[in-house]
């Protein structure tokens, strides 16, 4: 009896280790098949994400190569490793940024080593050894304080942080180093030629094969996200009057859906102009295109997108208005929902193309016609007989419409000031000056008119 219980206990061990080996394996297994689908999907997402890593694996492999040829160690030594790091820490997904970050480590490397090296030897030539270190903490303390207080500039952190910062570091390593002046001034210029080595070939790789611009993203983003815009505004009109009623139907567009990655898309525009900005002329972009626009641009769209937010509530909410009343708001706010929406439709076709469309005029016309009959419906006060609750609702929809009119003008005319900018071709002529003050005028009234008609409305 007791050799069969050793017997089970034993056969008990094993298949419980057994379990568990399978299991480990069944878990491994899976998480493979994981990484195996992301990596597929991130692929499928920008296939430039692939050409990437292959370009910074080029780039890597091509400044290694110095390790081997005696003729380049000799001349480098170990400070080859320097060329190397600097593709490393340099090489970025646009050209621009690569361009941006290979120009600020060079020309922070130069002026720190330089400094460093001035400093180095003014400390030096005291006979006093006691004052050569009180003179270079002194000059780091400095240095640092200034260096690090620049980086909070805004101008300076968006495009010259990461050149202060090796600015910073160059300073202090040259300034700390235990050897000789002579010594010094050779390991600062031999690091300096192998960062410029690194970096040039960094900026050639990225420049030639497959270049990634941060301009034609840039262009792309806003293009995309005014497009966006337009598509929610498409589908609102008609949904939210046919949620109205019909309020069993609570289904959701995916049009109504549009605007959420425009009202996260400022950081990546952030970054997309500032990397714009160091690129050379491509494509259609000439030298020094006005890429500031686009940042105006898109604060306009995001803007515009928040209202968007706010319209979207009203789908779903609780408390609706009475189909008599809605009946007044229905054919206006229809019409604002359409007429704005082709009309920022034609304003991101046109900044794709880099042409100005005749028929947005025409759009935003029909839409500032749409906002003033409501705003004339406003003031009229047909709900007087009907409970304040169940008019604030559509009133509030009416509102926020009028706004939109409002935003999706002053997008108009930041698109157009871009285009004069930056010579798009026009289709037209130009916005005659009458059409821009009649513009103007209607974009400083309709927030007071329709407060004055809901103030009517509440009396």
């Amino acid at each position: 009896m007791e050799i069969t219980s050793a017997n089970q206990e034993k056969m008990g061990f094993f298949c419980r280790v057994s379990c568990w080996f399978k299991a480990l394996w069944e878990k491994i297994v899976s998480k493979i098949v994981e990484v195996g689908r992301d990596t597929k999907s991130l692929g499928k997402e920008d296939p430039r994400r692939i050409i990437h890593s292959v370009k910074v694996g080029l780039a890597i492999a091509l400044v290694s190569l110095g390790y081997y040829f005696d003729p380049i160690y000799e001349g480098f030594g170990v400070s080859a490793m320097w060329a190397v790091i600097t593709v490393v820490v340099v090489f970025d997904f646009s050209v621009g940024g690569t361009i941006g970050r290979a120009m600020n480590r060079g020309i922070a490397t130069l002026i720190g080593g330089f400094l460093g090296v001035g400093v180095h030897r003014l400390a030096t030539c005291f006979d006093i050894k006691a004052l050569i270190p009180i003179i270079i903490a002194l000059s780091i303390f400095i240095i640092a304080a200034i260096g690090t207080f620049a980086r909070f500039f805004p101008k300076s952190k968006a495009r010259y942080d990461y050149g202060l910062l090796i600015f910073i570091l160059t300073f202090c390593l040259i300034c700390v180093s235990g050897y000789r002046d002579d010594e010094v001034l050779d390991i600062a210029l031999t690091r300096l030629s192998t960062i410029f080595v690194g970096g040039g070939a960094t900026v050639l790789v990225c420049v030639l094969v497959f270049p990634v611009w941060a301009g034609q993203d840039l262009h792309n983003l806003v293009a995309d996200n005014i497009e966006r815009i337009g598509s929610f505004l498409e589908g609102f009109g008609e949904e939210y009057f046919k949620v109205m009623e019909d309020e069993n139907a609570k289904d959701k567009k995916a049009l109504l859906n549009e605007h959420k990655p425009v009202l996260t898309s400022k950081n990546i525009e952030d970054a997309l102009i500032n990397s714009a900005k160091w690129e050379p002329r491509h494509g259609k972009f000439r030298f020094r295109h006005p890429w500031g626009q686009y940042q105006k641009i898109g604060s306009q769209t995001r803007e515009l997108g928040y209202r968007l937010d706010a319209l979207k509530g009203y789908l779903n909410a609780e408390m609706q208005s009475n189909p008599e009343i809605r009946a007044n708001f229905e054919e206006s706010c229809k019409k604002m929902s359409y007429e704005s929406s082709h009309a920022l439709k034609k304003l991101a076709a046109g900044i794709r193309t880099m042409t100005l469309k005749s028929s947005t005029k025409a759009h935003i016309a029909d839409a500032k016609a749409a906002a003033n009959e409501l705003k004339s419906l406003l003031k009229t006060n047909p709900w007087q007989h009907h409970d304040l609750l169940e008019v604030i609702p559509v009133a509030s929809v009416a509102s926020l419409l009028v706004e939109t009119v409002c935003c999706t003008i002053k997008i108009a005319e930041a698109v157009h000031e871009l285009a004069s900018l930056a010579k798009f071709k026009a289709e037209d002529d130009a916005t005659k000056p009458d059409e821009q003050e009649v513009t103007k005028s209607f974009m400083r009234t309709p927030s007071i008119e329709a407060s004055h008609g809901l103030q009517v409305m509440v009396e």
